[in-house]
């Protein structure tokens, strides 16, 4: 007898059953459709990159992280995340491509994180990016926020907060301290704040060899908090005349104000002096999005602007500005939560259940006509009696069943049951064509 071996996936990685499946692909279609709305156009790159490309920029943790090994003589690394591989892209095509360049890219990546809750070594990232050549106007800062918006309100999942910071004004604040040798260093610190707290944050400054009273200004000033016109006013009375941190406050200024030109509500956005963004190659604004109600999600979409990731690759200067949300940490904790609101089981709207052999014939022109109305369609085809018919139909979930009997296919109708309420009626298949449409218009 031949041995079994024990179905089981990898630690890190997950798979979901067919109703969790469709509510995460109308999160990934609301997703896509809001980053198409914007102009944004679809990119995909190799799972698989040569190592020296992908890992041209990393190291430290992240070079820990990638899953590399050699096939024959070649080096080969699995993609981390999206932002690399689009650096490479842009370098390779940047001659076929129309600048400012929109991309969004909604794809798995790797990394060989050890597992743990909401932790994972395969999930799928939602990105865009917007790309310039030689410059990239600010008011495209503002267009992210405008897209993150419109991406929650889509996916209603209750009222969420996106905090903006710029890490020239962080930059500058802290060169005017004589910091200007661990400003990296310091942003990384201030970044764990809300994990850590301002004891334990307090504590990191000081091990980067920071006095108290600098460490005091520090925590004095990203705390200023109030509305973003309150903000900009009290950064400007600081009276901090480096030039990075001006530059910043008048970026942060216009930026709001762009922000409402698109429309998004000030009770969705906030000016927030601890966003620091851990990567080294953000250079002006950041962003995080949180969910008001479920703060312990944490960040939610969170991004920046770059202005030399494709220096690796090419002397062409191509800054840019882009967000990610984290799709599959995002739907576990959605779904944990209870809030996940489409609670759909069945692909299909109708399934023709003929009563014996002979009506198989019947159903079959039936579900044609069904779906070339548009109506998603199945047939059941088993030899069975009604009951387990009926049970399948209840199992996947399915609005309405179309049964076909020996009466149905002399008047050519069909016994429409809807399976969410306990009507049933013979009808023609036109006219249950337009029962279920109905149906479907008014849910």
């Amino acid at each position: 007898m031949q041995n079994k071996v024990e179905p089981r996936i990898l630690q890190g990685f997950s798979e979901l059953l067919p109703s969790d499946q469709l509510a995460y692909n109308a999160m990934y279609d609301k997703i896509r459709s809001v980053y198409e709305r914007f102009g944004f156009l679809p990119i995909d790159t190799p799972v698989l990159e040569y190592s020296d490309v992908l890992l041209a920029k990393a190291g430290g943790e992240t070079e820990k992280q990638i899953y590399r090994f050699n096939k024959g003589d070649t080096d080969i690394a699995m993609r981390f995340d999206l932002t690399v591989p689009l650096a490479r892209y842009v370098a390779m095509h940047q001659n076929d491509l129309a600048f400012p360049f929109k991309r969004y890219h909604m794809a798995k990546v790797y990394r060989g994180e050890r597992p743990q809750k909401g932790r994972y070594r395969e999930f799928c990232q939602c990105d865009i990016d917007i790309i310039g050549s030689d410059t990239l106007d600010l008011i495209y800062d503002a267009e992210i926020p405008a897209v993150i918006y419109n991406v929650f309100k889509e996916l209603d999942i209750g009222k969420f907060t996106i905090r903006i910071n710029n890490r020239r004004v962080l930059g500058g604040f802290f060169d005017a301290l004589g910091l200007s040798d661990k400003v990296t260093d310091v942003m990384r610190v201030i970044d764990k704040l809300e994990k850590i707290g301002v004891d334990a944050v307090k504590q990191e400054l000081s091990k980067l060899g920071i006095d108290e009273a600098v460490i005091e200004k520090i925590i004095s000033f990203i705390g200023i908090c109030g509305s973003c016109d309150e903000m900009i006013a009290s950064l400007r009375a600081i009276g901090c005349d480096n030039e990075k941190f001006c530059a910043g406050v008048d970026e942060l200024d216009a930026v709001v104000g762009y922000i409402r030109d698109f429309g998004v509500p000030d009770d969705y956005f906030t000016l927030d002096l601890t966003i620091a963004r851990g990567l080294d190659y953000y250079t002006g604004t950041v962003y995080e999005t949180k969910i008001d109600n479920a703060p312990e999600f944490g960040s939610v979409c969170s991004g920046g602007r770059y202005d030399d990731l494709t220096g690796y690759y090419t002397d062409q200067k191509l800054p840019g500005i882009g967000i990610s949300i984290g799709l599959t940490r995002l739907f576990a904790q959605l779904k944990e939560y209870g809030m996940i609101k489409d609670d759909r089981k069945s692909v299909i709207d109708v399934l023709v259940i003929p009563m014996d052999k002979t009506a198989i014939p019947s159903a079959i022109e039936a579900a044609r006509s069904f779906r070339d109305a548009g109506v998603p369609t199945d047939v059941y085809y088993l030899e069975k009696g009604m009951k387990p018919k009926m049970k399948y139909a209840n199992r996947i979930g399915v609005p309405y069943v179309a049964i076909i009997g020996e009466s149905e296919m002399a008047e050519n109708k069909v016994a429409l049951r809807n399976m969410l309420g306990d009507g049933q009626q013979t009808v023609s298949i036109t006219d249950a064509i337009n029962i279920i449409k109905n149906t479907e218009d008014s849910v």
